[in-house]
């Protein structure tokens, strides 16, 4: 089983304008409301991909009641801890001319429900997998994903895909996996030059501070993977119109694992993480499995050399 963890999970109230106007009245088109966090995308795109997969995190008030039963709609499995106070938050995002993301803060996690995700974690069997997803909410400590992986037993992988201290704080834990963005990846190495050589060179640091494989996600530039053998890979995504954008990173990272447990080949993961972002990009909703399939043989994965 996978199971992932979403600290700050969300409702995405996603609305389409044609024009987006600040001097009068937008009316919006195809309102709609979707899953939303980082590891619940994850989770569903898993799914959706064939593989056993649970959703764990917090939920709160009537939107966290809405979140579960879009996850039950969409026949995704769950096993989220309630908090006694505040509301799962409701991210608004504008599609259209003029793209606009606004995230709501969430709910505040109490002592007991922290310690009962750690029950949740320290039940975990060997071969199961466990991700990390997202960031973590103030006033939980950065170093709290740390925290967590030393609660799993041993004989479980882990993956953290996370930025600044969070993901830094978990590296000597040595993940089975981290996935940057490059922005995460400036925001880490402030000096670069934006080659990929550069890339793989600070990827390499993170690699040395404990993550055995780290794949950097680089929106329509594809992605670089550089595993524990040393080897580094680069993706090229298909060809396509992009229509949205959130949900892309989880999407790959969803693909990658899933590629990765049917061959064990991390070319093979690689190839249907990208095929996997890219169906996000060029779709309205996460994980459609026809249009993953068609984009596959499109998807170039090759070796180089830096």
């Amino acid at each position: 089983m996978i199971y992932t963890v979403t600290l700050n999970p969300a409702l995405d109230y996603s609305l389409r304008l044609e024009t987006l106007r600040f001097d009068d009245v937008n009316r919006a088109e195809a309102p709609r409301f979707f899953y939303g966090g980082k590891g619940v995308n994850v989770a569903a795109v898993l799914t959706k991909l064939g593989l056993p997969a649970c959703a764990l995190g917090f939920v709160a008030g009537f939107t966290g009641d809405m979140l579960e039963a879009l996850l039950r709609e969409a026949g995704v499995d769950s096993d989220f801890i309630r908090l006694p106070r505040g509301l799962t938050r409701v991210n608004v995002k504008l599609t259209g001319d003029r793209p606009l993301e606004i995230n709501a803060p969430g709910p505040a996690v109490d002592h007991d429900a922290l310690s009962r995700l750690r029950q949740q974690l320290q039940g975990l069997q060997k071969g199961d997998w466990l991700v990390l997803s997202g960031s973590v909410p103030a006033p939980l400590p950065q170093s709290l994903y740390a925290a967590l992986l030393r609660t799993v037993p041993s004989g479980v992988e882990t993956v953290v895909d996370a930025a600044g201290d969070a993901l830094l704080s978990a590296l000597p834990l040595r993940p089975f996996l981290i996935k940057p963005n490059l922005q995460e990846l400036d925001a880490l190495f402030p000096s670069s030059d934006g080659s990929e050589a550069d890339i793989i060179r600070r990827a390499r640091v993170l690699q040395q501070k404990g993550a055995r494989n780290v794949l950097v996600s680089r929106a329509e530039a594809g992605a670089l993977l550089l595993d524990e053998t040393g080897k580094v890979t680069k993706a090229e995504n298909a060809a396509g119109d992009c229509v949205r954008t959130v949900g892309c990173g989880d999407s790959m990272l969803a693909g990658f694992l899933a590629g990765y447990l049917r061959t064990q080949s991390y070319v093979e993961a690689l190839h249907l993480g990208t095929a996997c972002g890219n169906a996000a990009a060029y779709c309205e909703t996460l994980g459609e499995t026809a249009v993953i399939d068609a984009l596959l043989p499109q998807v170039r994965v090759r070796p180089i050399n830096v």
